[in-house]
């Protein structure tokens, strides 16, 4: 017995029935967005972060009740700060749009122009797994820039997204280089 309310199967069927024509909110061609789904590692650690910040939460409300201000005051302020800690991790990634790339990490987000891009590929190199010191043997999605600049990994086979996922890491490089033939070759 299928279950059509649990899947996206319903959205599929209503789209081939024609009867959903309508434009899509997440559909802006002018927004960013990731051309993967975040990795399981990469959300259960956001969860596990998530899930020590309710007990700082907890233990905040606590201290608040016994009456230490400046303790619960700090213990809120650590609190969020693992709250925006978790949101950083799960946005993380590569994100595109038809202006250009944009690489966000942990402390620090670079976003660059298609024509600055003149060639992306994956190659065979060592990466870091988790994005921890110890580097593997593994692929990479890398671009290169004009004048021979030398940009940042976009992608590993290794990090938090695709760990143990190879199929979903040769699609993500393939939409990435499928952006990146579409919008370099669009003079802007």
């Amino acid at each position: 017995m299928p279950l059509p309310f649990l899947t996206a199967d319903r959205a599929l069927d209503a789209h081939e029935d024609g009867a959903g024509d309508d434009v899509l909110a997440h559909a802006d061609p002018d927004r960013w967005r990731r051309p993967y789904r975040p990795g399981p590692w990469r959300v259960a650690g956001a969860a596990v972060l998530l899930l020590l910040a309710a007990f700082m939460l907890f233990a905040t409300m606590i201290i608040a009740f016994a009456g230490t201000w400046t303790g619960a005051l700090v213990c809120l302020a650590a609190a969020l700060g693992v709250i925006g800690s978790a949101l950083r991790i799960l946005r993380t990634g590569v994100w595109v749009s038809p202006s250009g790339l944009r690489r966000v990490s942990f402390l620090r987000t670079r976003s660059i122009a298609w024509d600055e891009i003149t060639e992306i590929r994956t190659v065979q190199q060592p990466v870091r797994w988790l994005g921890l010191p110890r580097t593997v043997q593994g692929q990479a999605l890398t671009a290169a820039g004009r004048g021979g600049a030398e940009l940042p990994v976009l992608l590993t086979d290794h990090n938090a997204d695709f760990l143990s996922r190879g199929e979903a890491f040769d699609r993500a490089a393939d939409t990435v280089e499928a952006w990146a033939e579409e919008y370099r070759a669009v003079p802007a």
